[in-house]
């Protein structure tokens, strides 16, 4: 979490800002307070984007999309103004550390039921992601979310819109979107993109999470040549639990048609009864992350609002989400905290128009 910037606003929406949570090529993450109390995560779109109309378009069906998702497992879409100049998206807010800073960086590859308990609730999280027609295409370690409670899944079905755009400019169809060394091969070739390219991705996590290594390299060699070998060789899988192993590799099969269905993973990771009800049975994660864990929800606790409100600054209307109840295929509109939703992609400061006023509203 990074203190808000000069160029950020206060409010986006009926929001009000208190830190910075990350960035990306979508555009900036912020932790933020609705005037209800709830705190959600606010993913405000880059001002270049938005620009696009094609982008635009692609994003307001995602989003609408993403608000259909049921579940535990994923950070619930509670509001949206893809209309807005600066168009974004509010979710509830996970109080806890990707997967990639649990592996990467405080604690090193996790135990084998740690694994088998992630792939579950991953899985879970992908039957509940395609039954509302999405792909996530984008499924890596960063968008893995771990909480006491077990993994959360972010940002599915935003990849898709960024396939508008590249490198700054428009895509041919079929241009690549996604992390390298967690690509499928049909991403990499182009091909077209199915359900089981979420699989693929997942195989990809869950070898990470019990090695701390990628399956087939990293990028040091550069992306073209990790791209080639997630197309044409086999994953390394040394150091995947015996147990596991046979899971992982059949995820990771080149030929989509050949991978495990969701539900076929949720059965073979031997945890499908611990994440029923969205809930864990037991304890998953060793015990000084659950301390890390407990840390970090006393921080955000401690969070507080870091600016005082003008005495004219109006309270909700009834346009607000705080108030209206949504229409059948509204963006607009409060959504429950049991449903679903795309998350974070993010990157940009002064994501464009809106700013000036200090507050970024919807387009009247």
């Amino acid at each position: 979490m990074e203190k808000l910037g000069a160029g950020d606003p206060p409010r986006i929406g009926a929001y009000r800002l208190l830190a910075r949570l990350g960035g990306g090529g979508m555009g900036q993450v912020y932790l933020a307070r609705s005037d209800r109390g709830r705190t959600v995560a606010v993913k405000l779109v880059r001002g270049e984007l938005a620009a696009r109309e094609e982008f635009r378009a692609r994003f307001r069906q995602e989003v609408r999309a993403a608000r259909q998702v049921g579940g535990y497992w994923t950070a619930p879409v509670l509001d949206a103004d893809t209309e807005a100049p600066v168009p974004w998206v509010a979710t509830g807010y996970v109080a806890g550390p990707s997967l990639q800073e649990v592996v990467g960086r405080d604690h090193g590859a996790l135990p084998e039921r740690s694994v088998r308990v992630l792939g579950a609730g991953l899985a879970q999280a992908l039957m509940d992601i395609h039954a509302a027609g999405l792909v996530h295409r984008d499924l890596k370690p960063s968008n893995v979310l771990v909480t006491i409670d077990g993994p959360r899944v972010i940002d599915f079905g935003i990849a898709r819109a960024l396939e508008t755009v590249a490198d700054g400019g428009l895509t041919r169809t079929g241009a690549l979107v996604g992390s390298p060394g967690f690509m499928a091969p049909e991403q990499v070739r182009g091909d077209r993109i199915t359900p089981a390219c979420d699989v693929f991705c997942l195989g990809s996590v869950l070898a990470y999470a019990a090695t701390g290594r990628m399956p087939f390299g990293s990028a040091s060699s550069g992306a073209h040549a990790l791209m080639f070998r997630i197309a044409q060789e086999e994953p390394d899988l040394t150091g995947v639990p015996e147990g596991l192993a046979d899971l992982v590799r059949a995820c990771l099969r080149k030929d989509p048609a050949a991978r495990p269905a969701p539900h076929r993973v949720l059965e073979r990771t031997g945890a499908e009864d611990t994440v029923e009800g969205g809930r864990l049975r037991d304890p998953w994660l060793p015990a000084a992350l659950v301390a890390q864990l407990g840390r970090h929800a006393v921080r955000l606790l401690d969070t507080e609002d870091p600016v005082t409100e003008a005495p004219d600054t109006p309270a909700p209307t009834p346009g607000t989400p705080e108030n209206r109840q949504p229409d059948a295929g509204s963006d607009g509109g409060g959504g429950s905290g049991s449903g679903a939703g795309s998350g974070a992609g993010a990157g940009a400061g002064s994501a464009g128009s809106g700013h000036g006023s200090g507050r970024v509203g919807r387009r009247r």
